[in-house]
């Protein structure tokens, strides 16, 4: 078995013009690319300012062509990376060798809707919020929302495995796949499982392949499982002076007997920030320190009446300010609008990092001020906001007057220390980004050494050339 569980160092080929024929046979000639512009556009995702160009751009539109392309790529030691929007947070879709970046974009058709077995089949390079519109004009829902969504594609969330707001009550992307379509690394083609509700046929691959970050193979075909559309929704927003007592009255909820549809965390510096890099206006008094975006949904009005009532007065106890209560589907839009923003609005403001750390909700306090303490050890700030329902806390780390070496050097021992603390609190160092490029060097915090030699035995097993998005994870 030693052979399975080591990597080793792998020369990969250079691509020529005899493999740039061979790619061109496979799509056509019009999608294949070299161009300097094309190469540029395909270097970044939305990773900070990472920055790694790819020999040529590839895009297919038929599962067959992957499968010819990955065949002849394995066989000639090419790496090829599946990128999607390139919308990621982790650089899982840079190309870090070069080769060849496999664009999904054309797999872009929603090929059914099926309304009597609540069930669509779809490719991975249709948009997130595209589908969800598309399901929902037959009364008929897709949870999974994360704040890229319209522009993310279906592909990408299951390569990180995404989230948003909504998984709070409904889960996660893992929790609508029913079954998947894939090319493997050698080129073959497989269906991970079967299009029904329960499973228990053999080792699941289809869970193994959402979150796998493209490393294992591309994901070509996706049946979703879908729920009925909740036609009801009431919005909050809640005001405290305190950010513990904020983080603190979002466990006591869910202990009185209450799931949202959605509970967010934003603190006041990234209110303050977003409000200046956008046109949303709300008003806040100057000892309000955090806000809790509170949405609750379902088919009965009065009964969510009710749960804003209970909501209400959990609150209070946790000295809340004045609650905004959403009157219109306007004021609605700009709260989840303001949410949705932020991120954008720190990246204008400053060079920052982002993590993703996520904890049992009821130790969402004392993250939340370990992150601050270690802060104040290694000298930067932080602007954190996120999904404080199910911990899921993201955690800006700001430049800001940080001189270059103390952020090459501290920042990165400081964000050693948060991910120590999430172990210690029960969490792991990424909810919903994934690992990909940026965090492979901490998984030794949540991942024993033996863990680690079987996740590393899956990936040879399933790509023993690491010709597909190798670099990333481990």
């Amino acid at each position: 078995m030693a052979n399975l569980v080591k990597f080793v160092q792998v020369e990969y080929k250079k691509i020529d013009i005899d493999d740039l024929l061979v790619f061109k046979k496979i799509v056509g000639q019009s999608f294949v690319f070299t161009d300097e512009q094309k190469i540029q556009e395909y270097s970044r995702d939305e990773t900070e300012d990472l920055f790694y160009p790819p020999e040529v751009v590839v895009i297919p539109e038929k599962t067959s062509q992957i499968s010819k392309l990955l065949n002849y790529c394995n066989k000639k030691n090419i790496t090829i990376t599946p990128c999607g929007a390139r919308t990621g947070l982790s650089g899982g879709s840079l190309p870090i060798n070069g080769g060849v970046s496999l664009s999904m974009e054309r797999f872009n058709s929603i090929i059914e809707i099926d309304e009597r077995n609540l069930q669509a089949t779809v490719e991975p390079g249709v948009i997130n919020q595209i589908f969800r519109e598309k399901v929902e004009e037959k009364n008929l829902f897709y949870p999974p929302d994360p704040a890229s969504k319209g522009s993310c594609q279906l592909g990408g969330n299951l390569a990180e495995n995404a989230g948003g707001p909504k998984a709070l009550k409904y889960g996660v992307t893992k929790d609508y796949v029913l079954n998947l379509e894939v090319v493997l690394p050698t080129g073959e083609v497989i269906w991970t499982g079967a299009n029904v509700l329960k499973n228990s046929t053999g080792y699941n691959l289809t869970q193994l392949m959402i979150g796998s970050e493209g490393t294992l193979g591309v994901i070509t075909k996706i049946v979703f499982k879908l729920i009925p559309l909740p036609t009801k929704d009431i919005t909050m927003l809640v005001p405290f002076n305190s950010v513990e007592k904020a983080c603190e009255a979002v466990s006591a909820v869910f202990r009185f007997g209450i799931t949202p549809s959605a509970l967010e965390f934003i603190e006041r510096d990234a209110i303050d920030w977003t409000l200046k890099y956008s046109d949303i206006e709300i008003k806040m008094s100057d000892s309000v320190q955090a806000h809790l975006l509170v949405e609750v949904d379902g088919d009965d009005i009065d009964l969510l009446y009710k749960d804003c009532e209970k909501i209400t007065e959990i609150m209070q106890k946790f000295d809340c300010g004045e609650i905004l209560l959403a009157d219109s589907q306007r004021q609605k839009e700009q709260l989840w609008r303001l949410r949705r923003s932020i991120s954008e609005a720190v990246k204008s403001n400053s060079v920052y990092k982002e993590e993703d750390t996520v904890v049992p909700r009821a130790e969402l306090a004392k993250l939340l001020m370990g992150v601050k303490k270690i802060g104040k050890k290694y000298g930067f700030r932080s602007v954190c906001y996120g999904h404080a329902g199910d911990g899921n806390l993201h955690v800006n780390i700001i430049k800001g007057e940080m001189s270059d070496n103390d952020w090459n050097n501290k920042m990165p021992r400081g964000i050693r220390e948060i991910f120590k603390l999430t172990k210690i609190l029960g969490g792991t160092i990424s909810g919903e980004h994934g690992i990909g490029l940026v965090q492979k060097g901490y998984l030794d915090i949540v991942f024993s050494d033996k863990n680690l030699e079987l996740q590393r035995g899956i990936k040879n097993l399933f790509d023993p050339n690491h010709i597909l998005n190798p670099g990333k994870i481990f």
